[in-house]
């Protein structure tokens, strides 16, 4: 499996294609995960990516996977994110 891609080189990606400084497109990645820190209560969303949203989850009933003793996990927020359509299909092909 090849390794992900490092912040380094996807700047240098978008730098490249776009005619921009390698410093320029690392402050628009930092700029784009600032806004989705700073928006995620509300949803942000990045066409053509995906969404991220916050979720409540509801206290449960787990089990401790070492001793087999049963637990209970508190309710609490999560964060999620949730992959847009055309990713799916750009990335898995469309299913028939």
């Amino acid at each position: 499996m090849a390794k992900a891609l490092t912040k380094s080189q996807i700047a240098a990606e978008i730098a490249e294609k776009n005619s921009i400084t390698k410093k320029q497109a690392v402050e628009i990645l930092e700029q784009i995960a600032a806004l989705a820190y700073k928006h995620a209560k509300d949803s942000f969303t990045i066409p053509g990516l995906g969404k991220l949203v916050l979720v409540n989850r509801k206290a449960r009933v787990g089990r401790n996977p070492a001793t087999g003793e049963t637990i209970q996990i508190k309710a609490k927020k999560v964060v999620k994110f949730r992959v847009a359509k055309a990713a799916k299909d750009a990335i898995l092909g469309v299913k028939k």
